[in-house]
């Protein structure tokens, strides 16, 4: 299925090495990467005393149920060696799914779309260079009028690798 959209987060160690591991992760459990933001640079969120964070959106193409989709994203999270010790807190890796094509889930464990999306220019920027004119399920806007009604004023810099 495609019009999945993760994004993919990393605040410590070698955060370009983070991204691209975390990709071949994915890959390796026949999730097929169709379309990738550009590497954003962007000032911590929540906690903002910690280092900034490497955020990148990347469209996949996979067979999974959403359950399934963010069951292997923990165990890739996990394998990377995150550990969930502080809400919003540093992290080697955070894969979480922004869309599953027009569904809308609401469990105890997933929310789908991320319910933080239209509060958070960190996954906006790379979602509209990507897909601005995906319409979000629930909201009925852009992902480019998302960000334009955004507050988040937090900066945001894509990085020229």
């Amino acid at each position: 299925m495609r019009g999945v959209y993760l994004l993919l987060g990393t605040n410590l160690g070698d955060k370009m090495a983070n991204i691209q591991k975390a990709k071949k992760c994915l890959e390796a459990k026949e999730i097929l990467i169709v379309n990738e933001s550009s590497i954003y640079e962007t000032a911590a969120w929540g906690i903002e005393e910690q280092p900034s964070f490497y955020n990148q959106v990347i469209e996949v193409d996979q067979p999974y149920s959403p359950q399934r989709l963010l069951k292997l994203a923990l165990e890739i999270e996990h394998l990377m060696g995150r550990q969930r010790l502080v809400k919003w807190g540093e992290r080697l890796i955070d894969i979480d799914i922004l869309y599953f094509g027009q569904k809308v889930i609401e469990t105890k464990d997933l929310h789908v779309p991320h319910q933080e999306i239209p509060h958070r220019r960190f996954t906006l920027d790379p979602l509209v260079e990507i897909c601005p004119d995906y319409i979000h399920p629930t909201l009925s806007l852009t992902n480019r009028q998302l960000l334009d009604h955004c507050s988040d004023q937090l900066p945001v810099e894509k990085l020229n690798f």
